[in-house]
């Protein structure tokens, strides 16, 4: 009887390997960011901002550093032996022009010549970066333009923890590993465009409101003028002196309410339904409250949920209920809808810290980690500008399934007639995507 076979698979076939490859690399999508990067003079806008000169005998400059640092975390490095592993792609060097790059060490040694000043200089140099992005985008008529009319802030802390001794970290609120040191980074985040406006490296014993007006003021000097602000922040900024600038500067808050007698408070208070067929057991209330360390009463409103009734003698309701101080003429349900949307915000904050290891690569020394966590600002922004620019479905990737789809694209660099070329396999999965990514990098400017 003959033997029938089915299907479209062949027998494997025998296959020997031989490391004699050359021009080969896994991290082809790094050319159209590397082109993004020249775009926007990225070298030498570090090197005019930082005015940082090592050593007539330095092979070396901090640029140089701040740059292999701000590609090694776009590709996933973790810490600086990963940052020289992936500079270790010949193709890649090739690619950013240098022929040689400094080992692990070298690079540690480097960022631990940062001052608080050069920290200084590379927030402004994000925000540099920032300006002529935005300006680029609103011209191709991309939706920032709602952002340059009402701008929603996201401020939020997170907690960094740390292994061994490194300047600046201290015991402080960990619910992760509690009594372990760490470091606690203050971050605003633009709500229509998931980058970081601004963002302070602190240590682990600082309370997540410490600073949070002069880091508001900072946050605002980097806005253009005319954009209404609006901050959206968690309880850790119920704070009465962040109201009162707010409210100087012409500034919106929602942010929810930290008070010991909130529960007596909005006892107290008259309860309406929202809609009893739509929203059943939902009632909101609206109210003048005057904290006792305020200089004024300020709008409160609150909506509750009712979770379960209990029978008795007298009938006890049990309900869940959420307060939020305000500057916005909204419902209290629609600002309880509002505010649920600073969810995302803590999405950007996994991201960032995460998927592109924020505050990961570090040394001994605090201003040298300071200056390690601008640089994954940076890469972070760099591609949440580039989605931006690009559109379409790149807009709404997370920063890992950029890396998967359009970094780790494999490809083998080629020199013929003086013309160096990169290429990439015939297909490969959203190929179209990578096309828009490139063509963009090379004339968005």
């Amino acid at each position: 009887m003959k033997k029938i076979t089915c299907g479209a698979k062949k027998k494997q076939p025998k296959i020997k390997t031989e490391m004699t490859g050359k021009g080969l690399t896994v991290h082809g999508g790094l050319l159209p960011v590397l082109n993004f990067m020249d775009k926007l003079y990225f070298f030498k806008a570090v090197e005019t901002a930082l005015h940082k000169q090592r050593g007539a005998n330095a092979k070396y400059q901090f640029a140089d550093a701040v740059q292999m640092i701000v590609i090694g975390v776009i590709t996933g490095a973790t810490a600086m032996t990963q940052v020289a592993a992936v500079w270790a792609d010949d193709v890649l060097r090739r690619m950013a022009g240098y022929e040689k790059t400094p080992v692990d060490t070298s690079l540690g040694r480097i960022m631990k010549e940062a001052s608080y000043r050069d920290v200084t200089a590379m927030e402004g140099l994000i925000h540099r970066f920032r300006t002529k992005v935005w300006k680029r985008a609103v011209r191709s008529g991309t939706y920032l333009k709602s952002a340059m009319s009402v701008m929603w802030l996201d401020v939020d802390s997170t907690v960094d923890g740390v292994f061994g001794k490194q300047e600046g970290a201290a015991k402080g609120y960990n619910p992760g590993k509690k009594g372990q040191e760490s470091y606690h980074p203050l971050m605003g985040f633009v709500s229509e465009t998931k980058e970081v406006l601004h963002s302070w490296f602190r240590t682990g014993s600082a309370y997540t409101s410490n600073g949070a007006v002069e880091f508001m003021k900072e946050c605002l000097a980097r806005i253009k003028k005319g954009v209404k602000v609006i901050v959206r922040a968690d309880s850790g900024f119920f704070d009465g002196s962040l109201l009162d600038y707010l409210e100087a500067t012409c500034s919106g808050y929602l942010i929810k309410v930290k008070l010991k007698n909130l529960n007596a408070l909005l006892e107290r208070q008259i309860w309406k339904a929202i809609d009893s067929k739509k929203l059943p057991g939902w009632e909101q209330a609206e109210f003048e409250y005057k904290c006792t360390t305020w200089s004024k009463s300020r709008k409160f409103i609150a909506v509750r949920q009712l979770i379960g009734i209990e029978q008795g003698l007298i009938e006890l309701r049990e309900y869940q209920s959420f307060c939020y101080v305000t500057t916005e003429n909204l419902t209290p349900y629609a600002a309880h809808k509002k505010y649920g949307e600073r969810a995302t915000c803590e999405t950007w904050i996994e991201e960032c810290k995460t998927q592109m290891n924020a505050g990961h690569i570090r040394t001994s020394e605090f201003w040298a980690n300071s200056a390690l966590f601008q640089c994954a600002i940076l890469a972070y922004n760099l591609l949440k500008w580039m989605a931006l620019l690009t559109g379409g479905a790149v807009r709404q990737w997370e920063i890992k399934t950029m890396r998967l789809w359009l970094i780790r694209v494999a490809g083998k660099l080629t020199e013929g007639g003086r013309q160096l070329t990169l290429k990439l396999p015939r297909r490969f999965l959203h190929q179209e995507e990578w096309q828009l990514w490139e063509r963009m990098s090379l004339t968005i400017f």
